[in-house]
């Protein structure tokens, strides 16, 4: 916490400029000091924030996850429902939104959890990640490209991980982070 009090180990940006934007991806490059004094430009990625709901049973006993190809890493893994905030929605409407349009359930209470950089060091994009206990049925999903959603049981989660049955980073995060804290409370300072 020193450096952070003092500022004696803070990165200072110059400037930065983008080298090529879309509305999926900025990457720029910026002019950037070290503590240390060294100056150099630096990559940066810039993508929009996501969000994304741990999607739990009346029962607390199961996890409502989708098994789907990701095609970048060519990797198949269960995944939580989520994705990218829309323009003026906020990261609790996006994540309950995700869930209906993905899955065909609304969720009844949705509480955040955490919210994380998944790569901090070169890449900005934050994950915003939610609980949902209990869901209701309103009809067949409407987005059809999102993989296969079925309930598996929080007790099986531990061995899929180890398998690397889930990769992605914000279903490891949400899902570490409620079996981590299942039972009690989080820590203070969590969101």
């Amino acid at each position: 916490m020193a450096g952070e009090q003092d500022g004696s180990g803070r990165w200072v940006v110059h400037g930065e400029r983008p080298i090529y934007e879309s509305e999926w991806v900025t990457v720029g490059l910026a002019d950037i000091s070290q503590p240390s004094g060294d100056r150099f430009e630096h990559h940066t990625v810039t993508l929009p924030a996501a969000a994304m709901t741990v999607v739990i049973d009346d029962a607390g006993e199961h996890v409502l996850m989708s098994w789907r190809h990701r095609f970048v890493p060519d990797v198949w893994n269960w995944e939580l429902p989520g994705g990218l905030l829309d323009e003026g929605e906020s990261p609790a409407e996006t994540a309950a939104r995700e869930v209906e349009e993905e899955t065909g359930y609304r969720p009844r209470s949705i509480e955040h959890l955490v919210t994380f950089e998944p790569m901090v060091g070169t890449v900005r994009s934050a994950h915003h990640v939610y609980l949902a206990r209990g869901v209701e049925r309103t009809g067949e999903a409407t987005e059809v490209n999102e993989g296969t959603f079925e309930w598996l049981a929080l007790a099986d989660v531990p061995e899929l991980i180890a398998q690397g049955r889930i990769v992605n980073s914000g279903s490891l995060v949400g899902l570490l982070h409620v079996l981590a804290f299942s039972g009690r409370a989080a820590p203070s300072g969590a969101q």
